[in-house]
């Protein structure tokens, strides 16, 4: 059963990716992984500093965190767009995590792991402006980034009262997303 972590780039309490994430991994469930969902509020990083990093070395939030990546085969997250790109606290978090420690291959948190990507927004391009710069960032750090991803666009009117995803069509490309994301990690373990 591969295990995978799961979050959104966003600490707003009532973010469109909050609510994608959780219907993927509801349906990460549903495909047979083992998941952890994580909010990144509850890991606050001061913004990334060589200073402060040769000083103290990683906070400890950031090396909680980073135990946790290391422990999972992959990694499903819901990337918010933020005036196009990448959010302030998701690209934060990524610099902090990917800092080598002594004694440490570079970037354990990353190297070698999938990673499959989704994306929430209340405008027509659902956030896929924003994947690009994620996808390059992660794959820069030696992650796989699967090719299949899900944008959902005017995502203020996607969710019903639940959380669910009100159209079938959607829940289905998420599932897609999330189907490839269990078997590469499976065909990769076996």
């Amino acid at each position: 059963m591969p295990k995978i972590l799961a979050f959104a780039g966003s600490t707003r309490t009532q973010s469109w990716n909050k609510k994608l994430i959780r219907v993927g991994v509801e349906s990460l469930r549903r495909a047979g992984a083992q998941v952890m969902l994580v909010d990144l509020r509850d890991y606050p990083m001061p913004l990334y500093d060589g200073d402060l990093e040769a000083g103290e070395g990683l906070p400890e939030h950031a090396r909680s965190l980073k135990q946790r990546m290391i422990e999972h085969d992959g990694f499903l997250i819901a990337c918010p767009e933020y005036n196009s790109s990448i959010t302030a606290v998701l690209k934060n978090t990524i610099d902090w995590i990917s800092r080598p420690q002594p004694n440490e291959s570079p970037a354990p948190a990353f190297r070698g792991k999938v990673v499959s990507l989704l994306a929430a927004s209340p405008g027509s391009l659902g956030g896929v402006r924003g994947l690009l710069t994620v996808r390059q960032i992660l794959t820069g750090l030696g992650t796989i980034v699967l090719p299949i991803q899900f944008a959902l666009a005017r995502a203020s009117e996607a969710f019903d009262e639940s959380g669910a995803l009100r159209d079938a069509g959607q829940q289905k490309a998420v599932d897609n997303v999330v189907a490839e994301l269990v078997s590469v990690l499976g065909k990769l373990r076996a």
